[in-house]
């Protein structure tokens, strides 16, 4: 069988048993597939072949509306690799998109796929120093932007590519390139495909490398979670440059030959997506609990329209909000789990019993132990992955700043998180091992936050926790230890956030300011869990302190 019929097989195993969890798992093989291109063999040589080729690939509403058939973006796509490899850029080359939700997103993605490039996503709220630090450690060869400001903070020795006029060469004269495509040199499944940074506990984040098997092949679980079938009309509401993006809004409805629909906002506006969504006739919806929680300030009644299937990912779902969209729509936001370093892991398939508060079941393809702190198997502890069963979709491993790939190596891949497993195989988020957490649906790195705000004059010592919010679920609180001379007043907490707004992408800024002595443990480490069980504490009985200062107030 072909790499294309072998991953057409599996494909189907799952699609068969939608509602079956109990089959799927029990049956699904990942696909052994060494020489596989998914953007050649699967989107070019299937879905963009005869009838199929017609259908709606991508439909995208508001600012850069456009509309693509899968035959229309294989073809472009085609002429964009063509225009990039004119440009120099060449099998593992590494390209960074800075782009939004445009039609060049995906047709560079596919571009770069069947090149043998490696795509470097990145989001456009990049500070110009976060840029550059990434750009030279990723070792970036070219950036493509739709943005003037983003190409001229690039080195100058990057090849820049615009968008819309945007500088650099011209995005669009890449189109006028041939359409027919064939690769220098074929990309194969365990060919680099991906860099992704993601955050860490360290000062910058971690690069998570992932090849031509892991992320197409291993979205298939992606796929099986969110219940997508063919025909069906999927919005997913996420920013690109992050990994939710690439799961929801790209891999995992072209493997189930689904049509990914986008409403561009302006600034998100959740009467305004509502009335796309019915109209456009979305049967699939995914959006993180932060637009959850702002929909449900709707009336919702009117807009159920087509939809079919529900899904939360990000951070855990309040059961409150899942109650009122029931009631609305009679159907349940389905809960899901995963991260950068692999695809979804556990979640809530469809027509399965749901749990209140649990993450949902093991996804086909995946295994898990559950150790307690002395690494024995226990029903509540950290989840891994243990690598004798280790599955497709699990990253390589981590890019060091020499270059160097620090490939996965004992018997488990520990993801950081603990978790609860019942006596039925549901899994409960219980929190991050480390301190790392969720903000709107971005991970926030406390260290590299508390690294900000030590360069000024006024912060001796700082500690960043998450603060609960009814909207965003968590802001970034600083406790800080004031230098000597510098009150803890208003006028000190103005002049630090004004610090953070000028060296922090907006989604890492802090929020809320408390001026404090630091609990710290003997050995002088500062105890953050006290600080996090205080602002616990104090939003569970509606107290504010009263010397918190928070943004713009």
């Amino acid at each position: 069988m072909s790499g294309t019929g072998t991953f057409l097989a599996a494909r189907n195993l799952l699609l068969r048993h939608r509602t079956d969890y109990e089959t799927a798992w029990r049956e699904f093989r990942w696909p052994d597939l060494p020489d596989f291109n998914w953007a050649l063999d699967w989107f070019d040589a299937y879905l963009a072949q005869g009838e199929r080729g017609d259908n709606p690939a991508l439909v995208i509403t508001g600012e850069g509306a456009a509309a693509r058939s899968f035959r229309e973006l294989s073809e472009r796509s085609n002429r964009v690799a063509n225009g990039l490899a004119r440009l120099g850029l060449g099998h593992g080359d590494r390209i960074m998109l800075m782009l939004g939700n445009i039609a060049p997103l995906w047709e560079t993605m596919l571009a770069a796929m069947k090149l043998g490039a490696v795509i470097v996503p990145a989001t456009t709220l990049l500070t110009e120093a976060d840029l550059q630090e990434r750009v030279a450690r990723a070792r970036v060869k070219a950036v493509v932007a739709a943005d003037a400001s983003r190409l001229a903070a690039a080195p100058e020795e990057t090849i820049r590519i615009g968008v819309n006029g945007a500088g650099g060469t011209p995005y669009e004269s890449l189109l006028r390139a041939s359409p027919d495509f064939v690769p220098p040199r074929r990309a194969v499944a365990s060919d680099p495909m991906l860099l992704y940074f993601t955050s860490g506990t360290t000062s910058r984040p971690k690069l998570v490398l992932h090849t031509h098997r892991s992320y197409p092949v291993g979205h298939l679980t992606t796929m099986y979670w969110l219940g997508l079938q063919p025909g069906d009309l999927h919005l997913n509401v996420s920013s690109p440059g992050w990994a939710k993006h690439a799961w929801c809004c790209f891999f995992a409805p072209w493997n189930a030959e689904a049509t990914i629909f986008i409403a561009n906002q302006p600034r998100f506006n959740a009467s305004d997506l509502l009335e796309r969504k019915t109209a456009a006739g979305v049967t699939t919806f995914a959006a993180p609990p932060t637009v959850w929680r702002m929909l449900i300030q709707e009336d919702l009644g009117p807009y159920k329209g087509s939809l079919r299937e529900l899904c939360g990912a990000g951070e855990p779902l309040n059961p409150e909000v899942i109650e009122q969209v029931r009631r609305a729509w009679g159907l349940t936001i389905r809960d899901g789990y995963g991260q950068t370093e692999t695809t979804c892991q556990i979640g809530n398939s469809p027509g399965q019993k749901l749990k209140p508060g649990s993450m949902g079941r093991p996804m086909p393809g995946y295994r898990f132990r559950i150790l307690d702190t002395e690494d024995r198997d226990a029903q509540e502890g950290a989840l891994c992955i243990p690598l004798d069963e280790r599955p497709a979709s699990l990253m390589v491993g981590y890019q060091d700043d020499a270059g160097n790939i620090e490939a996965l190596h004992g018997d488990i891949y520990r993801t950081g998180d603990v978790v609860n497993r019942d006596a039925d195989g549901y899994i409960t988020y219980v929190g991050r091992a480390d301190d790392v957490f969720k903000a709107s649906d971005y991970r926030i790195s406390p260290f590299e936050l508390e690294s900000v705000l030590i360069e000024h004059p006024a912060v001796a010592e700082a500690a960043v926790v998450p603060a609960p919010d009814a909207m965003r679920l968590a802001v970034p609180k600083a406790y800080i230890a004031p230098v000597a001379g510098y009150a803890p007043d208003a006028a000190t907490a103005a002049s630090i956030f004004e610090h953070c707004r000028a060296r922090l992408a907006p989604y890492k800024r802090i929020r809320r300011i408390e001026f404090f002595a630091l609990p710290k443990t003997i050995s002088g480490k500062i105890r953050r869990v006290e600080l996090r069980q205080r602002e616990e504490a104090r939003a569970k009985n509606g107290e504010t302190a009263a010397g918190e200062f928070r943004e713009g107030t």
